[in-house]
């Protein structure tokens, strides 16, 4: 029996959610992957090896999802975790930068003294889509003088061209599996 690959044991593992979170979107669903403690360490590996020729010093994960691996493989790296939330949800002094989304604007933010000048560093989340939040993570990361090492997705929604937005901030962009 041929041996499955990291991407088709996350394809066959994420559920399509039709209509979510509004009419004519297909969400991702990737908690059945959560509940699969072998395939989530098999995705931690397959980044902690796409990492290992990188220069890095943290891992942001952007809210929510992006925390779920993200602090889990900064901890594996023994490096900072910087959590990139939503506005307001960040208790001490921020950095905040807002963008547009299709259907208006949105304000992400982390913490003023997450990362400094010259610092390196993962962004993580768990789907690429079109390519605003993480692309609005990166302007975070650059308003604090440090550099965007690489982006990590579980999922790349391809047909949505998310990764030309993001490919000014860095061409080390990491997909584990692609939906065309």
């Amino acid at each position: 029996m041929k041996k499955q690959s990291i991407e088709q044991k996350i394809k066959s593992a994420v559920r399509d959610i039709p209509d979510f979170p509004k009419p004519g979107i297909l969400f991702k669903d990737i908690t059945p992957i959560l509940s699969n403690p072998v395939l989530s360490e098999e995705i931690e590996e397959e980044f902690l090896i796409a990492f290992d020729e990188l220069q890095f010093d943290a891992v942001a994960g952007i809210e929510s999802r992006g925390f779920l691996f993200g602090m889990s493989l900064a901890k594996q790296l023994s490096v900072p975790f910087i959590p990139i939330r939503k506005k307001g949800k960040l208790p001490y002094k921020t950095v905040a930068y807002e963008y547009e989304l299709e259907y208006g604007s949105a304000i992400v933010e982390m913490h003023s003294d997450a990362v400094a000048s010259g610092m390196n560093v993962i962004i993580h989340d768990d789907l690429l889509a079109t390519g605003g939040t993480a692309a609005a993570a990166a302007e975070l990361i650059k308003m604090q003088g440090a550099n965007v090492a690489c982006y990590a997705f579980i999922i790349e929604l391809d047909f949505l061209n998310g990764r030309k937005m993001l490919s000014k901030y860095t061409d080390r962009i990491i997909s584990l599996a692609h939906y065309e």
